[in-house]
């Protein structure tokens, strides 16, 4: 049976960073996955995690089976991070599920369950796991404009243009914030916008939010996301710890469903309990159990959100010194760096651009471009600078 199947087509992220491991020169610097690493290269346990840890690994019990939805006061807890102050609060449901992956998998899965035949528009470009998440679970998959490439920040009239399409049949995908790959973000006005077309033209937003805290701070990064929430009869969402909490390999996440009414979310919350126990069953509990006892305890609420605004902050100056050590060799061309937010920025490169900064300067960038800002370490901006300017001149 294996001798039938074709060579898989290797992950243009993953693989990239097992090249940048066999790589021996000491000047390598990875930018590719998205992760968040400190002064010293190294990606920490905040604080408020390890001493979460302590207090799970004193008070559990048992390893016993959590149940489907998983960790319910982590669910909780999430809906309370994301929907605080919002009328969606009182009607909305979620479900824990192995890392935002998990839950746009899910809800993909119960938009194919209540609507065979639905389109979902993603942005142009849009994460790279978004696509195929959709088509594996039976949807398809159409585009809306997003990018400027000249200009290198959201072009707010032609998404507006195109979303005005989109009907009842219709889910749109929206970045939260931080939007991956590009870094710019769409303002709260265009939040506003597609909150109207949505109620207009009745197409339901899906909101991926997996960086919460990265770019404007805790607060600020969802105004968008609930103010959609506080002015729609429906919507899904599907959010993350792994940035935010720093428990990548934990692969911690939930899906939130927001219905006209709490009955209906408890319902769309059913059907997705009977997708996972066709799928994995249930989540690992380790993460949401770390998540849900930062967020039931004030003090180590309060040491999460310090510990996130300066990792917020420090990512904020990044952007800033990058900018000046390019504008210290004479150019302006990276400018827009600093004016993007979270995690990454599209730089602009061609794959061939790309190609000579790994192969010229042992630096690694995924093919289309994408830096992540949060792999940079102090030591390597000027060379960062250097190399830019070199490919892209």
């Amino acid at each position: 049976m294996f001798k039938q199947l074709a060579e898989a087509q290797l992950d243009p992220i993953l693989s990239l960073s097992i090249a940048y491991r066999d790589d021996p020169r000491e000047e390598k610097v990875d930018l590719g996955i998205g992760v968040y690493r400190n002064s010293q290269g190294e990606t920490p346990i905040m604080q408020a995690v390890q001493l979460a840890q302590q207090q799970v690994q004193a008070s559990q019990k048992t390893k016993a089976y959590v149940g489907l939805a998983g960790n319910e006061l982590f669910n909780q807890s999430m809906m309370e991070l994301l929907l605080t102050g919002t009328s969606a609060k009182t009607r909305a449901a979620a479900v824990q599920t192995p890392g935002a992956s998990g839950a746009l998998r899910m809800l993909a899965d119960l938009i194919h369950l209540a609507e065979p035949d639905t389109t979902v528009w993603i942005s142009n470009p849009s994460y790279v796991n978004h696509k195929p998440v959709m088509e594996a679970a039976g949807l398809k998959v159409r585009y809306y404009p997003y990018f400027d490439t000249a200009t290198k920040q959201v072009n707010s009239e032609a998404m507006l243009q195109a979303l005005a399409k989109a009907g009842p049949k219709d889910v749109v995908l929206l970045h939260g914030c931080c939007h991956n790959p590009t870094g710019a973000d769409i303002s709260f006005a265009d939040w506003q916008a597609i909150t109207a077309l949505a109620n207009k033209n009745g197409f339901m937003p899906f909101v991926d939010i997996a960086y919460q805290g990265f770019g404007d701070g805790l607060e600020q990064d969802a105004a968008g996301l609930q103010f959609m929430a506080d002015n729609i009869e429906e919507m899904v969402i599907a959010t993350s710890c792994s940035k935010n909490f720093g428990l990548y390999r934990e692969r911690t996440g939930a899906a939130i469903l927001v219905g006209e009414t709490l009955q209906e979310a408890q319902k769309a919350k059913g059907r997705i309990l009977n997708l996972a126990r066709s799928t994995y069953t249930m989540p690992p509990d380790h993460g949401a159990a770390l998540v849900a006892t930062i967020l039931q305890d004030d003090a180590l609420t309060q040491m999460w959100k310090q510990e996130l605004n300066e990792m917020q902050q420090r990512l904020v100056t990044l952007r800033a010194s990058l900018v000046r050590e390019v504008q210290a060799l004479g150019s302006k061309q990276f400018d827009f760096i600093q004016q993007h937010k979270g995690m990454f920025s599209v730089t602009g490169l061609s794959p061939e651009q790309v190609g000579q900064l790994r192969d010229d300067f042992a630096i690694y960038a995924v093919g289309d471009g994408r830096i992540n800002i949060a792999g940079l370490q102090e030591q390597h901006l000027g060379y960062l600078a250097q190399a830019l300017l070199a490919v892209s001149n």
